[in-house]
């Protein structure tokens, strides 16, 4: 919601200044303007947008619009205009604005753009494996840890802890896997959002964008007797328009009074805050959740209501007795758990749904490379079902492969007294999913849509 009204802000300020500024004409040429935020809006959420070309697209229709009010004495054919704006390159008749400009906007949009999408999809992946079942031999295993103590009279005996820690490596064994694919993906999206907060900051590109355009209008009339004699000379004499004054001056058309810009006079955003503060905040949520997939035994583990405790190595229940649990902790991952003595594990069948869910985290990952260095990357055209195309992207299939197909899923509704997680340590079915999603929820925050 942030980077949306950001843009609304941008659009509504350069409304207001250049209603002031230009009147009349700002008003029948609004248009231009107009397209230019909705075609920003539209790649911001996935529009098949090259910001590239549109940006150029947007010089070449101003440059149009202008020589004609500069040039009012003359009749002007949709073919002249069109041999017009093949000269805004080679002319420069906006000076330097539009070049620093582009590189301002394509490399903050893309940062922007590709961050929000590596919220949203670090948030799916953790949603759906939060919802994958455990397995027949992982429930067994927790009935026996969380209820044998009842049968055998000692109903006030936690388990131990490294009873318990077997158990969940075991349960947790595929979603273990996901922790090296996890890691970098967190590392490229704290990449990425360097870019957030720095030169090619998002905020500061969009709050003065009005100022810079109207620099670039300022720098067409103070050049302009310069251009038209050069677009004469290449597209032709033009032919007098009919009815008007051939001595119509430049100062008739537009009034070049300019309200002085104040920064402090930005406007408020929704989310109440600077877009630096809220990275400030999203990093340190995603710096937490590193490791995360391969520490969520541990997490689960040291919870009091769960285990007897790391302390309490004698008076604990070990799956036989309540005495001191002797066999080894295993390590993490799938294949680790061949000779687990706590879970039944088939290590030579990886879980194919999580295994999608690590090649999704991969897929994102090279995105957030290529954002961070620049480079464009394809998303769903949320408007039309189709990849928008990259603008600069150089992508190859190699480096830019193929996007996985998301589902939006939602996460259960989590009570505000926590109920679900005082439940969790009597119910194994809704432990791994509740733990998931409340750790991820805090991480992975619904603000950045």
């Amino acid at each position: 919601e942030f980077f949306r009204e950001l843009l609304e802000n941008a659009e509504r300020s350069l409304n207001d200044m250049f209603v002031r500024t230009y009147g009349m004409l700002y008003m029948q040429n609004s248009e231009v303007f107009q397209d230019l935020f909705t075609e920003l809006k539209r790649y911001y959420t996935g529009g098949n947008v090259n910001l590239e070309e549109m940006l150029n697209d947007f010089w070449a229709r101003l440059l149009e619009r202008m020589f004609q009010l500069i040039n009012p004495q003359y009749h002007f054919s949709e073919d002249y205009l069109e041999c017009v704006s093949k000269y805004t390159d080679q002319l420069k008749p906006f000076g330097d604005v539009p070049r620093k400009l582009k590189v301002q906007v394509t490399r903050a949009f893309i940062a922007a753009r590709t961050f929000v999408q590596g919220l949203t999809v670090g948030r799916e992946v953790a949603n759906r494996v939060s919802k994958v079942s455990p397995t027949p031999g992982c429930i067994r295993a927790l009935m026996k840890m969380l209820y044998c103590p009842y049968c055998r009279g000692l109903p006030t005996v936690k388990p131990c802890n490294n009873y318990c820690l077997n158990v969940m490596k075991g349960c947790l064994a595929n979603q273990a896997d996901l922790d090296t694919e996890w890691n970098l993906f967190i590392d490229a999206m704290l990449l990425v959002a360097e870019r957030l907060e720095g030169p090619f900051n998002i905020e500061s590109v969009m709050d003065p964008i009005d100022v810079k355009i109207s620099e670039a209008i300022m720098n067409m009339q103070e050049n302009s007797m310069q251009v038209s004699a050069k677009v004469f000379q290449g597209c032709g004499q033009p032919k007098p328009a009919p009815g008007l004054r051939s001595s119509r001056s430049v100062p008739e058309n537009f009034n070049t009074r300019f309200r002085p810009y104040n920064p402090e006079e930005r406007p408020t955003t929704a989310a109440g805050t600077s877009l630096d503060r809220l990275v400030t905040d999203i990093k340190e949520k995603l710096k937490l959740s590193k490791k995360f997939w391969s520490t969520l035994p541990y997490t689960i583990c040291k919870d009091e209501r769960v285990t007897a405790g790391p302390s309490v190595e004698e008076d604990c229940w070990n799956g036989h007795t309540k005495a001191r649990y002797l066999p080894e902790i295993m390590n993490d991952g799938l294949t680790n758990q061949i000779n687990n003595p706590e879970v039944d594990v088939d290590i030579t069948r990886p879980d194919t749904f999580i295994r999608q869910q690590i090649m999704a985290l991969r897929v994102m990952t090279n995105k957030l490379k290529n954002a961070y260095n620049g480079n464009d990357v394809n998303f769903q055209d949320t408007s039309d079902e189709t990849s928008g195309s990259g603008s600069g992207s150089g992508c190859t299939d190699d480096i830019c492969p193929t996007e996985f197909d998301f589902v939006t899923t939602e996460a259960p509704p989590v009570d505000s007294d926590r109920r679900e997680v005082e439940a969790s340590a009597t119910q194994p079915g809704w432990s791994l999913q509740t733990l998931l999603v409340l750790f991820l929820s805090l991480v992975l925050q619904t603000q950045w849509r």
